[in-house]
């Protein structure tokens, strides 16, 4: 499995638009082969900053994603309510733990 890490810094008064782009864009996401889960935080310290963390089995599936004309549309959305460039890194996800006994699991083990 593998993790992108995005941040973004909003415009002034985006926040509420943004945020509901964002969760109606990770719900269509959540149907795509290869998703594992995510999440959109908002920082605590600065209201106009977020975080997405996309979890996916591959890059490859991630990619395939950006090639979805839906996504195109939304990227145009947001990209107009944010201030600069997105940041953002990859991951190789070392352990996956969560309180449903299902979901915890080792992807890799490290000799």
């Amino acid at each position: 499995m593998t993790t992108i890490v995005t941040e973004v810094e909003l415009k002034d008064g985006a926040e509420r638009e943004w945020d509901a782009i964002m969760a109606a864009r990770m719900k269509e996401a959540k149907k795509r082969s290869g998703w594992v889960g995510g999440q959109l935080l908002a920082s605590e310290e600065d209201h106009k900053k977020r975080v997405i963390v996309g979890t996916w089995k591959s890059r490859a599936d991630w990619e395939e994603w950006h090639q979805d004309p839906l996504f195109e549309e939304t990227r145009r959305q947001l990209d107009a309510l944010v201030n600069g460039a997105e940041r953002h890194g990859w991951y190789e996800v070392l352990l996956d733990v969560r309180k449903s006994r299902t979901a915890a699991s080792s992807t890799r083990s490290r000799a």
